[in-house]
């Protein structure tokens, strides 16, 4: 039997479904992952500016560390507030604004002095950051259901290593290119040079967003009812609709969703402030050989990442995709410090908690957006995102306090690997007939 035909089209419906969801795709996948790249860069680029920026300003340890945890407190605020404005005032003014803001605060660093100005401005960065992350992922949920959901997140995820990957040579390359150029030193090249793709993307978001399906003039009508209807039945079932925020904040999904994504993070951010440490204690001496090293554990995260994304939106299971990755990580975790004379095996044992944090991290946004619909939706995704960020502030801060009681690396990436494991626990509890979608 030949398979349907829609209506409004001359192919067949499997067919129709395909050609939407390619154009649906190419149209704003891509510029989303590029926004990503440019936000997790213009947010981590403070690391390479410490080889410099501490000596030349006269900050402490303390006083950069401090300063560098600043910004998650920013984020954690204004996250709720800045996803519940797009909603308002629609995706396309408020995306494309808050990344010219941050471009703009991003560039000002090039000015910070004394540790107040150096405090105000990544407090200032992380709230504005905070809208663009939690954003788009409701962005996403506007023109994807669920059961197509999982991949689209890995690969809107894929910045985060694509900006481990290439973000740390380049800003290592302009630190040392433009060195003392135009009476500047190479760190506020950096940071000027690294804040002009967040404004350019931003005033590139204002064309390319359309607030939603309907607004949208790249696609026919036929294709726009498609997409109304996939979307109107995926936002039927067993899904929270909370009217309030004080019922929000009660809601125990959703606080659920906080305690797995908070672990989640923490994990995540142990990484990639710890393991260039890790791989130096093996013996690699040159900043080049450990950054070159460090780019293996992240290309393996790409592949597994997005490869188990698809597997779960072919077999519409959540669960079991989440926990094994996060049990593979944390057996990554336990065992990458126990050889801090093998550099091999330190690097592929780095190289599977990589793999299995960083796909943690999409796979996880399946859950709360196949639970929440509508507000509960803009502001538990928020909400979620903002808590479990603060474990960006908690983690370096925790792995660095074992460290100088232990003398040790072992401890933190115990502890690393103990609250990762933590997390499949939770995410057992959670009932898959409301996430098997």
């Amino acid at each position: 039997m030949a398979p349907p035909i829609l209506a409004s089209s001359a192919l067949p419906a499997q067919d129709f479904s395909r050609q939407v969801y390619s154009k649906v795709f190419r149209h704003i996948v891509p510029f989303l992952v590029l926004c990503y790249i440019v936000s997790y860069l213009d947010r981590v680029n403070i690391a390479f500016a410490k080889l410099e920026m501490s000596q030349n300003r006269g900050f402490s340890e303390t006083v950069f560390g401090f300063g560098a945890g600043v910004f998650f407190i920013g984020y954690f605020f204004f996250g709720l507030p800045s996803n519940l404005a797009m909603q308002k005032v629609g995706a396309r003014n408020w995306l494309a604004g808050i990344m010219v803001t941050w471009g703009f605060l991003s560039a000002s660093f090039i000015f910070v002095k004394s540790p107040a100005s150096y405090y105000i401005l990544r407090f200032l960065l992380g709230a504005a950051e905070a809208g663009f992350y939690p954003g788009a992922i409701l962005y996403l949920t506007y023109w994807f259901p669920a059961y197509r959901r999982a991949r689209i997140i890995a690969l809107f995820m894929s910045a985060i290593p694509v900006a481990g990957i290439f973000g740390n040579p380049l800003s290592g390359w302009i630190m040392g290119a433009f060195d003392s150029a135009g009476n500047m030193r190479g760190w506020q090249w950096m940071f000027l040079i690294e804040a002009l793709p967040a404004v350019i993307a931003g005033v590139t978001a204002f064309f390319v967003l359309d607030n939603c399906v309907a607004a949208a003039n790249w696609i026919t009508e036929p294709e726009k009812r498609f997409l109304a209807a996939e979307i109107e039945a995926d936002g039927k079932g067993d899904r929270t609709r909370l009217h309030s925020f004080s019922e929000l904040i009660r809601n125990a999904r959703v606080w659920l969703m906080c305690l797995i994504y908070f672990s989640i993070v923490m994990a995540q951010y142990g990484l990639t402030f710890w393991m260039p440490t890790l791989i130096k204690t093996t013996g690699i001496k040159t900043s080049l050989n450990i950054g070159l090293l460090s780019a293996i554990p992240f290309l393996c995260a790409i592949v597994v990442m997005n490869l188990c994304g698809r597997s779960s939106d072919a077999m519409r299971e959540r669960r079991w995709h989440l926990m094994l990755p996060a049990l593979a990580g944390a057996a990554g975790f336990a065992v990458a410090a126990s050889y801090p004379q093998n550099t091999a095996v330190s690097l592929l044992c780095l190289s599977v908690a990589a793999a299995g944090v960083l796909t943690c991290t999409p796979l996880f946004w399946s859950l709360p957006t196949a639970l929440l619909s509508g507000t509960a939706a803009a502001a538990g995704i928020a909400l979620i995102n903002s808590v479990g960020n603060l474990a960006g502030f908690v983690s370096p801060s925790l792995i660095g306090y074992l460290k100088d009681a232990t003398h040790s690396n072992q401890y933190g990436m115990d502890a690393l690997a103990v609250i990762l494991a933590g997390s499949a626990l939770l995410v057992w509890l959670v009932p898959p007939k409301l996430v098997n979608r």
